[in-house]
């Protein structure tokens, strides 16, 4: 690195910020909006998609600004151990590590342990994502996406961690991720690289959970102002479990009388269970838990993840275990073992799930606004085009967005544009800015050995057919608009919920 042109890139660099400055103080960004904007535009229009061009402009200069960060740090720790040698004893190599981080902490003016991340996070960065650090010198990334990816290939070998990083950031690579990662808020993105992850980890996901497992535990955190922290470490089915029960016991104390919000609620109730009292006696109705299972993975042939509704995957032997207990709160979603579509959905419990809405939530998984966590579950079934300006229930005219951002539709300018029977509906803001919703990643499931045409001699699909006693031939091309189904008809019995198109995926309710 060339210390004299850094020091005038960086010169220059500040003089730049403080013009930009200057002109968001003054008016915004002239001409960020294309040239010769329209003299009879509305000028505080005007002004304010100049602000939101700003806004965009400014987060990608973060993003470069971190990659240089990236490059300095890594470049100082590699310079600093050049300077000190060899170090002569573990002793010695554990004082050189310190002296780097306690420099970088006070050159940034950060903590010693913030510093050491930082080091570590550069030199994963620089010596082992090539492609995840482009990304973020280009500015299609924020630096929290970046820091996703070395968490998440932190415990991958070399081959692992490039494959994830190439998933998501190479369109090339075999079956590479639907949009562009920078696209999704830092929380979905995790989301989907913890998928991609568990999907493709050398160690099976029955070994590391049989691992974790032992170290469950309940944890107590005294906190200020009289207050303290509970949690507790449990297996995944268990702790969705208590969650949604939670939440639905909560719901069912709501009302017009109730000053409690609903995470006032939710707390209190799950207190009175632990400490053997009852939640205002009111009985805890039973949530509703998707559990999305391959079919091979549910026969115990092959070891691929099952997909718990709002948490992610799941070892297939806790989705069996699920299924064959007969636990009321889930529902079996099976999927096509060719390409991953939903073939039906079970209906043990209590009661029948609507068809239509059960349809929203396999194709959705989430309110389907952009970054949004919130899981379908807790949203209603809401018309894109209102019932009484000619629209239908249809599934192409369908979705579930959160209460929030449900009213935000019927409040604001903001307007959901059109869905399909596979894709969710995308955002058109005020601005007239377009945001694509989140579209689940899907992959081919695992053919296991024991049933390809090349160990037994039979077509598997027939053998499928047979051994399943389903029908995987439903028609893929089956009208799924249902103009004509009302409120009213979709309680009627699904039967197998069709398949909608070779594109669909086989974990598609991942939270």
């Amino acid at each position: 690195m060339d210390c004299t042109a850094a020091a005038e890139t960086a010169e220059e660099l500040s003089r730049t910020f403080a013009e930009l400055a200057v002109r968001l103080r003054g008016g915004g960004f002239p001409g960020t909006c294309g040239p010769d904007p329209d003299p009879d535009a509305d000028p505080l229009r005007r002004r304010a998609d100049q602000c939101l061009e700003a806004l965009a402009t400014v987060s990608r200069a973060d993003a470069m600004m971190a990659a240089l960060k990236v490059y300095a740090a890594a470049d100082f720790a590699a310079t600093a151990r050049a300077i000190a040698g060899p170090p002569v004893s573990p002793e010695d190599h554990t004082g050189q590590e310190m002296s780097i981080v306690a420099e970088v902490a006070c050159a940034l003016t950060v903590s010693e342990r913030t510093g050491s991340a930082l080091l570590g996070e550069a030199h994963r960065l620089a010596t082992a994502l090539p492609l995840t650090l482009a990304a973020l010198e280009a500015g299609s990334i924020s630096w929290q996406h970046a820091r996703i990816v070395v968490d998440e290939t932190l415990n991958l070998d070399a081959s692992g961690a490039a494959a994830l990083e190439a998933h998501f950031f190479d369109p090339d690579a075999p079956n590479p991720a639907r949009g562009p990662a920078g696209e999704m808020v830092p929380g979905r993105f995790r989301a989907k690289a913890r998928t991609w992850r568990e999907r493709h980890h050398p160690d099976s996901i029955e070994k590391r959970h049989t691992r974790s497992a032992a170290d469950r535990r309940l944890e107590y955190s005294p906190d200020r102002d009289g207050m303290a922290w509970l949690s507790a470490y449990l297996p995944a089915d268990q702790a969705a479990g208590i969650w949604d029960r939670a939440t639905a016991a909560a719901r069912a104390l709501q009302g017009p009388t109730e000053a409690r919000t609903l995470t006032q609620l939710r707390a209190d109730t799950a207190a009175a269970w632990l400490l053997g009292g009852e939640a205002d006696l009111i009985p805890s109705p039973k949530a509703q838990v998707l559990v999305t299972v391959p079919v091979f993975a549910l026969m115990g042939l092959t070891e691929e993840p099952a997909i718990l509704d709002g948490y992610g995957p799941i070892p297939p032997s806790m989705a069996r275990a699920l299924v064959a207990d007969g636990a009321e709160s889930f529902h079996r979603v099976l999927t096509d073992p060719r390409d991953g579509a939903p073939l039906e959905i079970g209906r043990s419990s209590y009661r029948i799930p609507k068809a239509l809405r059960q349809w929203l939530r396999l194709r959705d998984g989430k309110c389907p606004f952009p970054g949004c966590n919130n899981q379908s579950l807790d949203n209603e079934a809401d018309h894109l085009t209102a019932w009484a300006n000619g629209g239908t229930t249809g599934i192409s005219n369908l979705a579930q967005p959160c209460p929030k951002h449900h009213r935000l539709k019927h409040t604001t300018a903001w307007q959901p544009t059109e869905a399909s029977p596979t894709e969710p509906p995308g955002w058109v803001s005020p601005s007239g800015r377009r945001y694509q919703s989140e579209h689940a990643d899907w992959e081919p499931p695992h053919w296991p050995v024991t049933i390809t045409t090349a160990a037994t001699g039979i077509d598997p699909e027939s053998r499928l057919d047979s051994q399943l006693n389903v029908d995987v031939d439903v028609d893929k091309n089956v009208d799924t608009d249902m103009a004509t189904v009302t409120d009213v008809d979709v309680d009627a019995d699904p039967g197998l919920i069709p398949a909608t198109s070779p594109g669909r995926p086989t974990s598609c309710l991942g939270g």
